[in-house]
């Protein structure tokens, strides 16, 4: 009779198995490793950072002019950023210091008599007028007086380097101000004298700023008319006709 498992009878032994081995992490390659094989292949001869550094080598021979042009354009680059940079620098420097005089500029008194001589004629003037009618305005009248300086000795310093017709018309306008404040600030009974010495005073300062304004049209020779001679143009041209007395058979009737 053959023996089935679910029969009663002694316990069998079981079968144990024993686990199977990990398999072993292969080793992985390091990050950097395509890194540094490109660095290592890009040093060889006739690869890229050879020759950047060949170019580098040659810049005491070849010059500013003749140097590769990538290292060209990155001297150009960084020259222009330097320029850049200390402009920015100077910029705020300016900017800076214009701050420092417009805030400093409040200490000056305006509309009081602080000038003296001759240039108290225009100076008080136009002081009393900017202190008269900068009440209302946002920065002080000292401030207003010290940009009225400014613009004239701009106008004019600008006027007599440049000879710029916009640097004249500011000066032109600065001037017709100054008189009209003059003429208007002054006590009646001197107003003449005022606006007179004021237009003197500007007028001679004029010759400076107006350097080399002439009334006169300037005339500009033409220029010689160019003569453009085209080759495909051909003029025929017929020899002179013989004297009468080389011409063949010239005694006779029956000549053509």
């Amino acid at each position: 009779m053959p023996s089935h498992d679910n029969t009663p009878g002694p316990a069998r032994p079981q079968i144990t198995y024993l686990p199977l081995p990990a398999p072993k992490a292969q080793p992985q390659a390091p990050r950097l490793m395509p890194l540094r094989a490109w660095w290592n292949t890009a040093w060889e001869q006739g690869e890229v950072l050879h020759g950047m550094w060949e170019d580098i080598l040659s810049i005491p021979e070849a010059g500013l002019r003749h140097m590769a042009p990538w290292l060209r354009t990155v001297v150009t680059v960084a020259g222009l950023s330097l320029i850049v940079l200390l402009a920015k620098s100077a910029c705020e420097v300016l900017l800076q210091a214009l701050h420092q005089l417009l805030t400093a500029v409040p200490k000056v008194q305006v509309g009081v008599d602080t000038s003296s001589g001759v240039a108290a004629v225009v100076d008080q003037p136009v002081r009393t007028y900017i202190a008269q009618h900068s009440a209302g305005l946002a920065v002080e009248g000292s401030t207003v007086y010290t940009l009225w300086l400014l613009t004239g000795i701009t106008g004019l310093v600008l006027g007599y380097l440049s000879r710029n017709n916009g640097v004249r018309a500011m000066w032109t306008a600065w001037g017709a101000a100054t008189v009209f404040m003059v003429w208007t600030t002054t006590p009646e009974a001197g107003r003449t004298v005022a606006a007179g010495l004021a237009v003197l005073a500007w007028t001679f300062l004029s010759a400076f700023a107006m350097r080399g304004l002439t009334l006169r049209r300037r005339v500009v020779a033409g220029r010689p008319t160019k003569v453009t001679v085209k080759p495909e143009i051909h003029v025929p041209v017929q020899p002179p006709a013989p004297a009468a007395d080389q011409q063949p058979h010239a005694g006779c009737p029956f000549r053509d």
